[in-house]
């Protein structure tokens, strides 16, 4: 484990249940808020992949770990990346909350003892998607757009679970052209979002 890592867990006792470890790691670190969010995530990505014909077991997992780099605050996210050897885009650079997602990918393996690939590629995408995304980052995705961890509703929600009847393609498309209809007032695009998008307009047109 990373030497990063050492004041984030010196003070925790391991239990060996990955649930309640998380539980446990981010109420620790003053992060209970997104405790309940990534509890929240897990339940609907284990809704979906049943859903979608997913691993419940692999999508539950990477939504209780999907957000634990919330423990870096945004100001030392570039630097914590870099520190890990993560490689840190421009885009990321000029807007550090999109990088957590690749941290959170770092600490599940390092913290959490996770070595299925599946479960981290997912968490590793899991904010912008990606292209050739596989159905565990989709199910992810959704999921985390379905259980989000701001005040009020969605605003896309409701087309988003329309669409889901559709397919769970449909769904992640319509979080991501709902982003790019607005794509103007956006801090940064990310190019993994403009893949996933260009991506994912040809595959819905296709089903």
């Amino acid at each position: 484990m990373h030497s990063i890592f050492k004041p984030l867990t010196e003070h925790i006792h391991f239990t060996g249940d990955l649930k309640t470890d998380i539980q446990q790691f981010l109420t620790l670190n003053q992060c209970s808020e997104t405790a309940k969010h990534c509890l929240d995530v897990g339940a609907e990505s284990r809704r979906l992949a049943v859903m979608f014909n997913a691993d419940p077991v692999a999508a539950e997992t990477a939504g209780w770990l999907h957000d634990i780099s919330v423990v870096f605050p945004n100001h030392a996210r570039i630097d914590a990346a870099r520190q890990l050897s993560i490689d840190v885009l421009p885009e990321e650079e000029k807007y550090p909350m999109i990088i957590h997602q690749k941290i959170s990918k770092v600490m599940a393996e390092q913290i959490f003892h996770i070595t299925d690939e599946g479960i981290l590629n997912a968490v590793g995408c899991h904010t912008t998607l990606r292209s050739n995304s596989t159905l565990l980052d989709q199910v992810l995705f959704v999921a985390d757009k379905i259980s989000w961890d701001q005040k009020g509703t969605p605003p896309y929600l409701i087309e988003l679970k329309k669409n889901l009847q559709e397919s769970l393609t449909h769904g992640a498309f319509t979080y991501i052209n709902y982003l790019w209809e607005r794509k103007e007032t956006l801090k940064v695009i990310h190019p993994w979002l403009a893949d996933a998008y260009e991506e994912l307009r040809v595959n819905v047109q296709l089903v």
